[in-house]
C-alpha cells in the first residue's frame, strides 16, 4: 500500500512539474549561425504555452518560409521596413559566411523575406502605420490573401489564440528602401535619393496566456512611453531590447531603459550589430559585455537555435 501511495505521489510531482513546463513562454533566436549570437541576427519565434507561435522582425537570417526552424508561424510581427528586419535578402544555407559577416547573397526585393513567409505559412502579419495597405498589395501579388495583414496602431491591440499583440512607439525612421517597389516607382526615387513613406516605426507589448508580458523595442531610443506605456499600463516583465547604438540605443542607453524606465525581470538582448559570441560564449570588450555589466537583471543571450523557457515573472526557468 505504501509503495502505491509513493508510486501516487511522484507521478502527482511529475504531473504538476510537466504542467509547470507547460505553461512557460518559449522563445527561440533564428540567427545567421548555429548556438551563436551574430552581426544581424534580429529573429525570434515566441511560443505561447497555448502552442501559437509568432515570428519577430525575420530580417535576413532566417531562410525564407521554408526554413526548417520555423515550424508552424501564426502571426508574423514586423516593428519597421529597413532591410535587416523586413528582409531584402537571406542566408542560402544554414551558417553560410561567418558570424562577422554572413552570407546573404538570396536576394528576395522586391517582395521581401516577411512577405514570403506570410505567404508561405498562411500567416496573420501584424504592421502598424500607413504599411498595411502597402503590404496588403504584395500578399495579394504573391496569392496571399490581403485579410492576412493586420493593422495594429498605437493604442490598439490584435489577439492571435491566447496571446494579445499591442503596439507602441520607437523613436526612428521608417523609410522604405525603393528596392522593395516596382522598376517605374524605384527609379523615380533612387533618382531622387528618396525613400518611400510608410508611416512610424513601433515596437510591441505582447502579453502571453500564462501572463508573462513581453516589451519588444524593435529599433528605438530612448522614449518616454518606455516608462508610461511599456511599464506604467502594461507592466512589462521581459523586455527584448536593441542595443547595437548609431542607429538604436547602445549598451549604456539601453540599460538605462531596462533600469529606470521599463524595469522587466529579466532582458534579451538584441540587434548588437557585432559577433558578440564564441563557441556560444559572451566575448569581452563588446557591446553585449557592456550592456550586460551595466544592466542590473539577467541579461539572457540570443544564441541561435537555442530555446529559452520563461514563467510568467519573466525568469528564465530552462535553457538560459
Amino acid at each position: 500500500m505504501k509503495r502505491v501511495m509513493l508510486g501516487i505521489v511522484v507521478l502527482s510531482y511529475g504531473l504538476a512539474v510537466q504542467a509547470a513546463g507547460a505553461a512557460n513562454v518559449k522563445i527561440t533566436p533564428l540567427g545567421s549561425h548555429d548556438g551563436e549570437f551574430c552581426r544581424l541576427d534580429r529573429a525570434l519565434i515566441l511560443e505561447d504555452p497555448d502552442g501559437t507561435r509568432i515570428l519577430y522582425d525575420a530580417g535576413r537570417t532566417v531562410r525564407g518560409a521554408d526554413d526548417m526552424r520555423l515550424g508552424t508561424v501564426d502571426a508574423v510581427l514586423l516593428t519597421h521596413v529597413h532591410g535587416d528586419h523586413l528582409g531584402d535578402r537571406h542566408q542560402p544555407s544554414a551558417n553560410a559566411g561567418t558570424c562577422a559577416k554572413p552570407d546573404f547573397s538570396v536576394k528576395v526585393t522586391p517582395n521581401s523575406n516577411s512577405v514570403n513567409i506570410v505567404v508561405g505559412k498562411q500567416a496573420k502579419f501584424l504592421v502598424g502605420a500607413e504599411m498595411a495597405s502597402f503590404f496588403r498589395k504584395k500578399i495579394a501579388r504573391l496569392g496571399g490573401d490581403p485579410k492576412q495583414v493586420k493593422l495594429v496602431r498605437f493604442g490598439a491591440s490584435a489577439k492571435v489564440g491566447g496571446v494579445t499583440i499591442a503596439s507602441v512607439p520607437a523613436v526612428h525612421s521608417n523609410g522604405l528602401n525603393p528596392a522593395f517597389l516596382d522598376h517605374e516607382h524605384a527609379e523615380a526615387l533612387k533618382a531622387s535619393g528618396l525613400t518611400a513613406y510608410v508611416g512610424p516605426p513601433g515596437g510591441y507589448v505582447v502579453q502571453f496566456s500564462n501572463g508573462l508580458v513581453v516589451y519588444l523595442s524593435g529599433d528605438t531610443g530612448i522614449t518616454a512611453e518606455q516608462d508610461l506605456v511599456v511599464r506604467g499600463h502594461y507592466g512589462a516583465k521581459l523586455a527584448v531590447i536593441n542595443i547595437g547604438g548609431t542607429f538604436t540605443t547602445g549598451p549604456a542607453e539601453a540599460a538605462y531603459v531596462v533600469n529606470e524606465l521599463v524595469r522587466p525581470n529579466a532582458v534579451i538582448a538584441s540587434h548588437a550589430n557585432e559577433p558578440a559570441t564564441e563557441g556560444g560564449k559572451l566575448l569581452a570588450d563588446t557591446r553585449t559585455m557592456a550592456c550586460k555589466n551595466a544592466v542590473k537583471v539577467p541579461v539572457h543571450l540570443p544564441l541561435s537555435g537555442r530555446t529559452m523557457a520563461f514563467d510568467a515573472s519573466g525568469r528564465c526557468v530552462e535553457g538560459c
